[in-house]
C-alpha cells in the first residue's frame, strides 16, 4: 500500500493545527496580555506603578501586601467599578476578562 507524501503532510499539518488551536490559552497569559493592553500605561509593564502617571496618581505597586491582601471579590470590584482616579472597566471588558485581570494581579505576588 502506497501513501501519498502530500496527503500525509496535509494530515499531519491539520492535526498539528487542531492541537494548537485546541490548546486553551491559560488565564495567566490572557490576564497578562490584557494587563499590557489596558493597565500598563498607568501601572507600568512591571505593575509597580513606577510610571509618570502612576507616580502622579500615587498608584500602588500591585505586588505589594496592601494590594495582595485584597480578596478576589475586592480586586474584581475595583477593576469593574474603578477606584479613585482609576476608571471603571465594566463596559470595556467582559466579566471573564475582568476575572482574568484579577487573577493576573493575584499572580504578581508570586513573581516578586
Amino acid at each position: 500500500m502506497r501513501i501519498c507524501t502530500g496527503k500525509l503532510m496535509l494530515v499531519a499539518g491539520t492535526i498539528g493545527l487542531l492541537l494548537l488551536l485546541g490548546s486553551p490559552i491559560s488565564a495567566q497569559e490572557t490576564g497578562e496580555s490584557l494587563f499590557k493592553a489596558k493597565c500598563a500605561m498607568c501601572h507600568g509593564a512591571d505593575a509597580t506603578g513606577k510610571t509618570a502617571m502612576g507616580q502622579a496618581l500615587k498608584i500602588p505597586d500591585l505586588h505589594s501586601e496592601d494590594v495582595q491582601k485584597l480578596s478576589d471579590a475586592e480586586l474584581t470590584q475595583i477593576i469593574t467599578k474603578g477606584k479613585n482616579k482609576m476608571p471603571a472597566y465594566e463596559t470595556k471588558l467582559s466579566k471573564e476578562q475582568i476575572s482574568q485581570l484579577a487573577g493576573f494581579v493575584r499572580e504578581l505576588a508570586k513573581k516578586h
